[in-house]
């Protein structure tokens, strides 16, 4: 049960490693990019070139008899995006796995990989978990760990963690059936939660500190871009640095524009814009945009 690119990866994986794979649970297609064409959802794409069963109910809870007839042996579940029923959860003989984005019990939810980078952590990884009713509370099987680098972002944390869901997944699945992995009950003490990142959630406050500022950033990118506003128009911002702790002008002025970089002042230090996009505008380097804005240097970031 899976439905986006890292799913899809972790499905073909599996599948070339020999797991009989009977049948993928997505969510429905939807319409994508401007022109709003129906497409496929990734995990589809690889399940029709295996000539695998696809099902996308609408609303899983309310349609899932029809797994009584397919009889798995196992239900994995990968970022599918809805709440999977207890009902569906007993059908499979050997129960229902989840590959969850975090080293539980560390940010339950839906924007796991997300929040560790709103958090500047230094590693994650993936868990095998078994599905309970509650959310993402289930026994954990093994763990897969993730370095996290200060390059990473969102974009490039999805890949890091799709591989390490597969390598996870080929190492831990055969010992699960065979019952050499004893499930272990998740520490309730140390609980944190990662819901799904608001729109409104997008806009960058500038009263964070920079490492806040910085971690939103690297969250939200590539997509869909953490933003400022500069002379009322929205600016999003895909990359930046930490550059000091010096206090030299008002919080969210720009102290520096020249081909030195691009310095945003926040309540605590300094910040340099590296990669942005002006709405309407493609997106470029912070030196394309310099060229392209007059009179930088004192304006203020909203």
């Amino acid at each position: 049960m899976g439905t986006p690119e890292i799913s899809a990866k972790v499905l073909e994986g599996m599948i070339s490693s020999g797991f009989n794979i009977v049948a993928l649970i997505s969510q429905p297609d939807r319409p994508v990019g401007r022109k709003k064409i129906m497409a496929p959802v990734p995990t589809k794409v690889v399940a029709e070139k295996y000539h695998i069963p696809v099902y996308q109910p609408i609303k899983i809870r309310k349609e899932y008899e029809f797994v009584n007839e397919i009889k798995p042996d196992l239900i994995l579940t990968l970022a599918y995006g809805q709440i999977v029923p207890q009902g569906l959860l007993d059908i499979p003989t050997f129960g229902a796995l989840n590959l969850h984005g975090s080293l539980l019990p560390k940010y339950r939810g839906a924007a796991p990989i997300q929040y560790a980078l709103l958090n500047n952590e230094k590693k994650t990884g993936m868990t095998l978990m078994r599905m309970v009713k509650e959310m993402d509370a289930g026994e954990m099987f093994d763990t897969e760990i993730v370095t996290i680098s200060e390059e990473d972002n969102s974009t490039s944390l999805f890949i890091k963690m799709g591989e390490a869901a597969l390598k996870l997944a080929i190492r831990a699945l055969p010992k699960f059936l065979n019952g050499e992995l004893k499930g272990i009950p998740q520490d309730e003490s140390l609980v944190t939660f990662a819901p799904s990142i608001k729109p409104e959630e997008e806009k960058i406050d500038l009263i964070k500190s920079k490492e806040e500022i910085f971690g939103k950033i690297r969250a939200l990118s590539d997509v869909p871009g953490a933003f400022l506003y500069l002379n009322e128009h929205k600016l999003k911002i895909y990359k930046a640095k930490i550059i000091s702790d010096e206090m030299i002008g008002k919080v969210g002025e720009i102290i520096k524009a020249d081909k030195g970089g691009l310095f945003v002042q926040c309540n605590n230090g300094v910040l340099s814009l590296l990669d942005l996009q002006k709405e309407g505008k493609n997106r470029m380097d912070y030196k394309s945009f310099i060229n392209g804005n007059q009179n930088l240097l004192g304006q203020i970031f909203k």
